[in-house]
């Protein structure tokens, strides 16, 4: 992974450093800022390689951007962008579209090689996430796809299911054990894209294997969300995703573990972290608050998995081994 910060330059120097190296060199895009606000400038950003795209996040002071045709013609991009706006929302422009504002949590996407302006919305500057998809890794290849000027992603349910995707890929390690998996919500993460800019349909085979990873992504974490609840079962879940407890567990055929493996697993891991992370509380109140049905089978499942007991678990990370 890249991190890269202005801290690591003088002052002085730091926006016209990350206009000239960082803006134009690596994003390929015009950064502006008035003469007497550089002095103030902080920016910083992060880059992974994952499942062939890279996902940047980015902060940074407030600064105006524009990606024209002669920034194009010097860094063409040909890929596909999505974007998570976090923080105070941005406002894009100077497209073949209207102009638009997105908000804290939403999505926009667009093709690469498209000219556009944008700014952040407020004092707060510029905090959000860009997936970078090369079209050339995208099984489904439509001309359609380079003329996908900036748009705010509007469809509430598929909006929901790229968020799980998004979330799960910022998630994983990186590395080649999880590339695979990688790729995998990569290509959903495309394909819900396009489904949304009407490029792919829903009912193709492409679209519904992107369909299936995030609702896969989303019931997961759904789970994670209510492992405190005893009750949580295949309905309440399904319910709550909006698919039957067949289509539930269909989805989770395609995954390494069931869904009640999965459940038992995320439990046995938030103990864990508690575990670690609480030393003062009740190894009996960890175990309630992961939902387990009693202490008594917390000790039997946590001792299959782990060879030993909860508190043996503790100790042993308490003498640092």
């Amino acid at each position: 992974m890249l991190h890269w910060c202005t801290d690591e330059v003088d002052p002085k120097d730091r926006f016209d450093y990350w206009r000239e190296v960082r803006a134009r060199g690596l994003f390929g895009v015009t950064a502006e800022l008035a003469r007497e606000r550089r002095a103030d400038f902080f920016g910083e950003f992060s880059l992974r390689r994952l499942g062939g795209a890279g996902l940047v996040e980015l902060k940074a002071s407030p600064y105006a951007v524009e990606r024209s045709a002669s920034d194009i013609a010097y860094a063409p991009g040909e890929a596909i962008c999505v974007y998570q706006q976090l923080g105070s929302g941005g406002w894009f422009g100077g497209m073949r579209t209207s102009d638009f504002a997105i908000a804290n949590g939403s999505f926009a996407t667009s093709h690469t090689d498209l000219p556009y302006r944008t700014a952040p919305l407020g004092t707060g500057g510029f905090h959000l996430r860009i997936l970078k998809i090369p079209v050339s890794s995208i099984p489904v290849q439509d001309k359609r796809m380079r003329e996908l000027a900036p748009r705010t992603f509007n469809d509430p349910a598929l909006a929901s299911l790229l968020a799980a995707c998004f979330a799960d890929l910022g998630e994983i390690a990186a590395d080649d054990a999880a590339s695979a998996v990688q790729t995998s919500l990569v290509q959903a993460l495309a394909h819900l894209a396009l489904i949304e800019r009407g490029v792919v349909r829903p009912g193709s085979r492409r679209g519904q294997e992107a369909l299936r990873t995030a609702r896969l992504s989303q019931a997961r974490r759904l789970i994670v969300r209510h492992l405190e609840d005893p009750n949580l079962a295949p309905a309440m879940v399904a319910d709550l995703l909006g698919v039957s407890v067949r289509h539930l567990h269909m989805l989770f055929e395609m995954a390494e573990k069931s869904f009640s493996q999965t459940v038992t697993d995320e439990r046995l891991n938030q103990s864990r972290r508690l575990l670690r992370e609480a030393p003062e509380r009740l190894i009996a109140d960890i175990a309630a608050s992961c939902g387990f049905e009693s202490l008594a089978t917390y000790y039997r499942v946590f001792n299959a998995a782990y060879g030993m007991a909860p508190g043996d678990f503790r100790a042993k990370g308490s003498d640092g081994r």
